[in-house]
């Protein structure tokens, strides 16, 4: 499974549009996250992983103060998660997490990327029977055989862990991602989580060659500057240039 994860969405921001753009993204999903398990994140974990990972991507604290707020206030939008799944160039697997307040539109929008880019939106679970919904937990540490035991006391159905350059992965089912994480902590403390993750990991890559590769860039872009769009997810392994 290794370094399939590296495979997600590149987000961070390289000009202040895009930082902007980075910033919505994690107050959306802020806000869904807290109206879905509470604005506590001592008692949403979910939420509170998510406040640190938006933290470590140097997300202001007034972005994230202000979506607990609306999630408090129990108005605002009325976003709700969607997923689309297909093929792009290449014929490499698809899929797109977005939140929205407008399936049909978001709908539109996201088939608008596949098609401009000889892709092709599929039907749900046409690709991502061939992807694996992981949680994903990385920090520094050695002892592999101590963290598997914790999460084996846990009844976490551990997936796989890996031990590489002073740092435990741990991947597990995306059911499991509250309760490895807690495990972990009541075992070994506050952690400090490099990766604090829950994506889709494909099973098998798809070689992206040739002319691809620009249609495959220009796919990923333009379902990144959509608003909707949270994640994309891929399978494609793409060629390096000559």
């Amino acid at each position: 499974m290794g370094r399939a994860f590296q495979n997600r969405k590149e987000s961070m921001a390289k000009t202040a549009d895009a930082k902007t753009k980075v910033y919505s993204k994690y107050g959306r999903e802020i806000y869904v996250c807290a109206k879905s398990g509470g604005t506590d994140p001592s008692g949403n974990l979910a939420l509170r992983g998510l406040i640190d990972r938006a933290k470590k991507d140097q997300v202001p604290s007034h972005v994230i103060d202000k979506a607990l707020d609306k999630a408090k206030g129990g108005g605002g939008e009325d976003f709700s998660p969607a997923r689309y799944e297909g093929f792009g160039p290449g014929n490499c697997m698809v899929i797109v997490e977005c939140l929205t307040d407008n399936p049909n539109r978001t709908f539109g929008d996201v088939r608008v990327c596949f098609n401009k880019t000889r892709g092709k939106i599929g039907t749900p679970g046409s690709v991502s029977h061939m992807f694996d919904h992981s949680a994903i937990l990385a920090y520094a540490g050695e002892d592999e055989e101590a963290a598997l035991e914790a999460l084996m006391e846990a009844d976490v159905d551990v997936t796989d862990i890996e031990n590489e350059n002073g740092r435990i992965t741990v991947f597990a089912p995306h059911t499991d991602y509250a309760k490895a994480k807690q495990a972990l902590t009541e075992a070994f403390g506050e952690l400090d989580f490099e990766i604090d993750e829950i994506q889709f990991l494909p099973q098998t890559t798809t070689p992206v060659e040739g002319e691809d590769v620009a249609l495959f860039e220009k796919m990923l872009d333009m379902l990144n500057d959509l608003d909707d769009v949270q994640n994309v997810y891929h399978n494609a392994e793409v060629a390096e240039p000559a």
